[in-house]
């Protein structure tokens, strides 16, 4: 579904690649999580792929497909829901749909109710942003993220801002869409048990410039609940993961 080769990238300030000729691939309705210390590199990834940046070098292919050759091939859920609070929920999720320029508005209307069911927002489209809680607001930022159509979703760090049981909950949330909908996700986190529980394998950048993604398989199965976390291996592995960012911030 995505795939990196030797891509490159330089930011204009610094004096190095920050991504260093980084290949990696992701199988079709994956869940990756990507974990590294702040600053490493991470959303970079992210940004080159959604187009927002520019490789230096390098190809990145989204279904086999060069990114430069496609349109509306990625799905992009940043850190803050990015509702703008001048349009109601509904008018933000039309947003895609709008772009895309496809649909008439009485196609966004529909296909945006169902959106908002799926993701138990129903009676919510004519409400305002300020009028959701937090994690209600990200359903919605997830909704919207759905309705560009795309295979491929990028989230970035989507839950990081919701207080504790607020951000279990989304997880456990968006395993169940992920199941549903069998969308391809890539997710950043600094959380490394949100990594565990979320991830089929986890991706660990171990060093900056980032050269390589380090896969460590999650030994769960799916469906998977929160009592899993407490297993001896799953234990391990968080300690494991935990070390590994220790090395980086100690390095």
């Amino acid at each position: 579904m995505l795939e990196f080769e030797r891509v490159s990238y330089q930011y204009p300030s610094e004096d190095f690649d920050i991504i260093d000729q980084l290949s990696f691939s992701v199988e079709p309705g994956s869940f990756h999580c990507i974990i590294g210390v702040s600053g490493c590199g991470k959303s970079t990834i992210f940004r080159m792929t959604n187009g927002l940046l520019q490789p230096k070098s390098g190809t990145i292919r989204v279904g086999g497909v060069p990114t430069t050759e496609q349109k509306h091939y990625c799905g992009y859920m940043p850190q803050k829901d990015m509702l703008f609070p001048w349009r109601t929920i509904g008018e933000n999720l039309a947003l895609p749909l709008e772009i895309q320029g496809e649909t008439t508005k009485q196609e966004r209307w529909e296909l945006i109710d169902a959106a908002l069911a799926d993701v138990g927002l129903e009676g919510c489209r004519d409400k305002m942003p300020q009028e959701l809680s937090g994690g209600m607001r990200q359903r919605a930022a997830f909704a919207r993220t759905m309705l560009t159509g795309s295979h491929l979703l990028l989230l970035d760090e989507p839950f990081s801002a919701l207080d504790f049981l607020t951000r279990i909950s989304m997880q456990e949330w968006l395993l169940d869409q992920w199941q549903r909908h069998k969308k391809t996700i890539l997710f950043i986190t600094h959380d490394v048990e949100e990594a565990i529980f979320l991830s089929s394998s986890v991706l660990v950048v171990e060093s900056t410039p980032i050269r390589a993604l380090r896969e460590i398989p999650v030994p769960m199965d799916y469906p998977r609940t929160r009592q899993d976390l407490a297993r001896p291996e799953i234990v391990g592995l968080r300690e494991q993961l935990v070390d590994m960012l220790r090395k980086q911030v100690t390095a």
